[in-house]
């Protein structure tokens, strides 16, 4: 027992994840703390609220079979930390970082506190270099910058997962020589998606480069608080102390949010908005604050945190939230879905904040910008031809509106649509847009220079008119 600890018998009160500690003193706000419950068995807990004398708790491992006559319970003196190497690449760990994959403890190089700090604004470096996922509707469209917090919205039923998966086994950065990782975190998923996850990355060869944090839906909720700092911690230390590029992906945090609610209510705090706490906008920032570049650092965090929309509503407090906090939206819609387009990335909606500053020349390639905002045009006249269709049918359209209506099909199935182990480099993204915007004359190609015509598009690269 460290000279700090202090071990106590006076459980006063449980309710939900929490327990009540009486008589306490030099209680610290996050203190580590151990519970020992009947029949030898310990969980760790950590001090939510400290009174005068009493002390809230949040137990990880839930209070089920907690007899608070006979539960000890000592605290450390220490806030939760956790143990990096370099020798976490390739592991598996469960939502509070005990390895899970056979392998054994981490012998730490480092072993900070969970919660970390938010990037200074001052310390900051603005991100510029773009980040490759292989997915056309994301590189050509909405381009991820390394640094940048850039989440998907998606809905249940919706393949999110498998989305995730794959921008994990194929993401990239473009500089030879540099190391990149991935962080991938889950909170609240079922055995059957931890087990596609687990397989997918061994099975592809991707778990070599990557960390993965699971916590389960039959794990208590409470540990769903921790499982995203976990994996934010080790972020830093590979970006900032190992120099590498790291991508965290962070699935699902509605559940995180629902699990901000339980304690909440079990603290019976007053309610926010649909019964969220109302700290939940800055609870949600101390996450999402933690991507970037620092000044001096060779490294990076970028952040792509996934939720879920309940009931499909863009309005609801978690990707309302999350859209003031992050630097963009990607998405996921169900009418894409429906018919059979994979990825179901709904391009209009979907915005990249820091995109501009990421791509051109040296970086993607010089005509990028220019064929994104024809491509985004270009969709948005063809959606509203098919409007116009709806209500007037085709007879009444010009040669011209029935070039926009074939684009916007061909957009959809071509550019949008690929197979789950597609990996498009960005220059074929941006060849795959040339040859569809083909379809129009030179005339109507309005927002791309003539520069870039006269080298790319397929008639003056010696291609063929589609």
């Amino acid at each position: 027992m460290s000279p700090q600890s202090r071990e106590y018998t006076k459980v006063n009160k449980v309710f939900g994840p929490l327990i009540v500690v009486d008589g306490v003193e030099n209680v610290a706000y996050g203190e580590v703390v151990e519970i020992s419950l009947p029949f030898g068995e310990n969980r760790l807990g950590q001090v939510l609220e400290t009174q005068t004398s009493k002390a809230v708790v949040q137990v990880f491992g839930g209070t089920r079979d907690l007899d608070t006559k006979i539960t000890s319970v000592r605290f450390t003196g220490e806030i939760l930390k956790i143990a990096l190497s370099a020798d976490i690449l390739g592991r598996i760990f469960d939502g509070l970082g005990n390895p899970v994959d056979g392998g054994g403890m981490i012998i730490p190089e480092k072993s900070p506190d969970i919660y970390g700090f938010s990037i200074n604004p001052y310390a900051r470096e603005y991100p510029r270099d773009s980040i490759e996922t292989g997915i056309s509707a994301i590189d050509g469209m909405n381009t991820l910058i390394r640094g940048q917090k850039l989440p998907i919205f998606s809905a249940a039923g919706l393949p999110h997962n498998i989305l995730a998966a794959q921008i994990t086994r194929q993401a990239k950065v473009l500089d030879q020589g540099e190391d990149f990782a991935v962080i991938f975190a889950a909170m609240g998923i079922t055995h059957e998606e931890a087990s596609f996850f687990i397989h997918d990355f061994q099975n592809t060869g991707a778990l070599e480069r990557a960390v993965i944090y699971l916590n389960l839906a039959d794990d208590p909720a409470i540990e769903r608080i921790i499982t995203p700092r976990l994996a934010l911690t080790a972020a830093e230390f590979l970006a900032f102390e190992k120099n590498m590029h790291v991508l965290v992906i962070l699935t699902d945090m509605t559940n995180y949010c629902e699990a901000l609610r339980e304690i909440a209510a079990a603290r019976e705090e007053v309610p926010g908005r649909r019964g969220y706490p109302g700290y939940m906008y800055t609870d949600l920032a101390s996450i999402y604050e933690r991507a970037g570049r620092i000044k001096g650092k060779e490294g990076s965090v970028t952040q792509i945190p996934i939720l879920t929309m309940p009931d499909d509503d863009i309005t609801h407090p978690v990707p309302d939230l999350t859209g003031y906090i992050t630097e963009g939206q990607i998405v996921l819609t169900r009418d894409f879905h429906r018919k059979g387009i994979y990825p179901p990335i709904d391009v209009l909606p979907s915005l990249s904040r820091l995109m501009k500053g990421g791509i051109g020349t040296g970086r993607t390639r010089e005509d990028h910008a220019d064929v994104n905002n024809q491509l985004y045009a270009s969709y948005a006249q063809g959606i509203k031809v098919k409007n116009l269709v709806a209500v007037v049918g085709e007879e009444s359209l010009t040669d011209t509106d029935r070039n926009y209506l074939e684009f916007a099909d061909r957009f959809e199935h071509e550019f949008v649509r690929q197979k789950t182990d597609e990996d498009r480099s960005f220059e074929q993204t941006l060849d795959l847009a040339w040859n569809l915007l083909s379809i129009f004359p030179e005339s109507e190609l309005k927002r791309i220079d003539r520069e870039y015509i006269q080298k790319y598009h397929p008639v003056h690269r010696g291609g063929h008119h589609e």
